[in-house]
């Protein structure tokens, strides 16, 4: 990743016709911290960098969102459904792991991995005995770097809107997009 120089964020800025106020606005820091950054009189931590370059990305018009990603139709499980038949829902649609939803509310998940070693017994338990942790969810609006960091560490994320489902974004959606 190529970390933009003092001078390409004042050039770029400048472009966009944005004034240091503007942009400050948009990234949510100072004015001030704007023109020391863009004197080379400071070196922001890179959130703060990140917070930047996303607000100018933005005011280009460049950004991609979790909703350009999303898949809306979200293949889920109920933490009551039986394990055989997460197994089948995985089957057949060719997934290695599925969001358990509850009310269109992410509790948990269920892979292919949590059923390994399972006995017969097993598989007729429901779900919410044997689900992990659910995916971590984003906001429609969230950024393509946001889902992207989350990935690093989860099989999926969920979008929500005030609370439900909506959408699912996994590795091969951003890769896809992207590539």
């Amino acid at each position: 990743m190529d970390l933009p120089t003092p001078a390409d964020l004042r050039e770029k800025r400048k472009a966009l016709e944005l004034t240091q106020s503007a942009l400050a606005d948009r990234a949510d820091v100072s004015q001030p911290l704007i023109a020391r950054i863009e004197g080379g009189d400071v070196d922001p931590r890179l959130s703060t960098l990140r917070r930047i370059v996303t607000a100018l990305e933005e005011a280009e018009g460049n950004v991609l969102k979790a909703r350009d990603l999303m898949h809306e139709e979200v293949v889920a499980v109920s933490p009551d459904d039986s394990v055989r038949e997460a197994a089948r829902v995985m089957d057949e649609d060719a997934y290695s792991q599925l969001p358990v939803l509850e009310h269109d509310r992410p509790v948990g998940s269920i892979s292919q991995t949590d059923l390994v070693g399972l006995g017969e017994e097993s598989r007729e338990k429901p779900v919410s005995e044997h689900m992990s942790e659910s995916f971590p969810t984003v906001a429609a609006d969230a950024s393509i770097d946001e889902v992207r960091h989350l990935l690093e560490y989860y099989k999926a994320v969920m979008v929500t809107e005030s609370g439900e489902a909506v959408g699912i974004i996994t590795e091969a959606d951003v890769a896809s997009r992207l590539s």
